[in-house]
């Protein structure tokens, strides 16, 4: 019985160990005990971690003479990353608020101390998120002093500012902006590291045995003979596509965009919870298209290539359609180490830092460091974009992606139809996905056949298109661009919330059976 204690026990202790094995990373990139370690929380993949944990460390120890070591923390995506925070955040207030005392400046704003919250950084996502991680979380608590008690409302952000000077700012990013977008907070509650596009990963070999040319716009994705090859993922649970969809209705314009998203969602082959799906199943051949973030699809696209697969897997930017969004870094308010977390951001915007997004691996020819080394990554090519605009002037030869999202932003700013994105997008297209593929087929299938009228086309035109009325006060009221505010408010009361999407499936459900049902009578 004894062994078998022992031999459980050994094995327990191995299964329960793999996981920070396996986090440590490649050498000298995770936490080595003994040192000042900086405390990173991060959607990151592993391929990021490695570089810049090792990139920090030799620059760390050469800069300021001190041994220092990274601990990684990856929870989730930057949602789950976000969520976590606005918990520790709201239980740092609530604890607080029981003491005798604590420092509130005139807004009511509460600064932590060094140590109160376990993480010094949040490293990537997009800068709406940081944005929300900047406005930080109010809580109403009851402070008692004696034999007073008050009601207070207590806010914190959950980041901090980052310490450059405006000339550093100017020298590096020169104009705040790319497309509409800003590449750092004017008050550098975040600052941008990285640039993400939003485009399209696809498959040639397989657009090549449909006959069709390789897209190079969203709206390519509509095509009839793409029917059930694209591969997207729920806007419900991915920001980064909610983002791309909405920037797709701000470029098309209300009418086309919902027309285009629509009709993509009628080719698709499956909607996914993640967003780095896709490329995955589009470089397998199990899909032709999907949307994806940039570095997601030109990645699959490398690991394609070095596998010896060629350049079957593609990546395509629409020029002039694109969302460029800064990839952000925050510091966090309340971290153990400050001092190590601003210069972890200083090494991310130094031309070594940013030479790790976009230079080959471990090439000889890359340009020399300040260390007399060549710059870029030891590992793998990450193929991001870099955010300093200086870098596309030196060094722009030395990219594996020549491509300068400076010039490929759209100038349009993303119109703020999220809400509307999600919702109406699970209604119509992933709630009900069979009923959309059903219907849009049919719909192609009836232009095709050259049996129905222009007005018959026009009513199953309607039918596949329309959206459904919301009942506001008594008066029914269409979903449109000018009442979008209206609609949406209404969604803010979950329990409306849901109810309404039981009605709006149903709707879009009987246009689509109705689009079928008339398609068939005429075979």
């Amino acid at each position: 019985m004894k062994i078998q204690v022992i031999v459980i026990s050994i094995l327990l202790a191995f299964v329960l160990g793999v996981p920070f094995m396996m986090s440590a990373g490649k050498k000298g990139t995770g936490h080595q005990p003994g040192t000042r370690s900086l405390i990173i929380v991060t959607p990151h993949v592993p391929q990021i971690r490695d570089e810049f944990g090792y990139g920090f460390v030799q620059w760390h120890e050469r800069e300021y003479g001190e041994a220092v070591s990274i601990d990684w923390r990856t929870p989730g995506g930057t949602s789950e990353i976000r969520k976590q925070l606005e918990a520790m955040f709201k239980d740092a207030l609530k604890r607080g608020a029981e003491g005798d005392g604590f420092t509130l400046d005139a807004d009511g704003v509460l600064t932590l101390e060094n140590g109160t919250i376990p993480f010094d950084i949040m490293f990537g996502g997009g800068s709406f998120d940081h944005g929300m991680v900047k406005n930080g979380v109010t809580v109403s608590v009851k402070n008692t002093t004696g034999s007073t008690t008050t009601n207070l409302e207590l806010s914190a952000s959950m980041s901090r500012p980052a310490d450059f000077t405006q000339a550093e700012l100017d020298e590096m990013f020169g104009e705040n902006k790319i497309g509409p977008q800003e590449l750092y907070d004017p008050e550098q509650y975040w600052i941008g590291t990285a640039l993400s596009s939003f485009g399209i990963v696809y498959n040639g070999d397989v657009f090549a045995k449909l006959g069709i040319d390789n897209p190079d716009s969203f709206a390519d994705l509509t095509a009839p003979e793409l029917a059930g090859w694209i591969a997207l993922a729920d806007p419900r649970q991915s920001g980064s596509i909610t983002t791309t969809f909405d920037s797709i209705l701000g470029n098309e314009g209300w009418k086309q965009g919902w027309r285009t998203l629509r009709a993509m969602s009628g080719n698709t082959r499956y909607f996914t919870n993640s967003s780095t799906k896709p490329p995955i199943d589009v470089s397998q051949g199990e899909a032709a298209a999907g949307l994806a973030i940039d570095f997601y699809g030109r990645g699959q696209a490398q690991v394609i290539k070095d596998s010896g697969g060629g350049d079957r897997v593609g990546y395509a930017d629409p020029a002039g359609a694109v969302y460029v969004d800064a990839d952000p870094i925050s510091i966090i308010n309340g971290g153990p180490d400050y001092e190590l977390a601003a210069r972890f951001v200083r090494y991310c915007l130094t031309d070594e830092g940013q030479a790790l997004w976009q230079f080959k691996k471990n090439d000889p020819d890359n340009p020399q460091g300040p260390d007399g080394k060549p710059m870029g990554p030891q590992w793998r090519e990450l193929r991001r974009m870099p955010v300093k605009r200086s870098m596309y002037v030196k060094y722009v030869e030395y990219f594996v992606d020549k491509a300068d999202p400076f010039e490929l932003v759209s100038d349009v700013k993303n119109p703020g139809w999220r809400a509307g994105v999600k919702v109406m997008m699970g209604c119509f297209g992933i709630d009900i996905a069979d009923e959309c593929r059903a219907g849009y087929g049919a719909l192609n299938e009836a232009i095709a056949s050259g049996k129905f009228s222009d007005e018959e086309l026009a009513e199953l035109d309607v039918l596949f298109y329309s959206f459904p009325k919301t009942e506001i006060d008594g008066e029914m009221v269409p979903f449109t661009e000018a009442t979008y505010r209206t609609v949406r408010n209404v969604w803010r009361d979950s329990k409306s919330q849901a109810e309404l999407e039981i009605e709006y499936s149903a709707f879009f459900r009987n246009n689509y059976r109705e689009i079928v049902r008339r398609v068939k009578a005429k075979k």
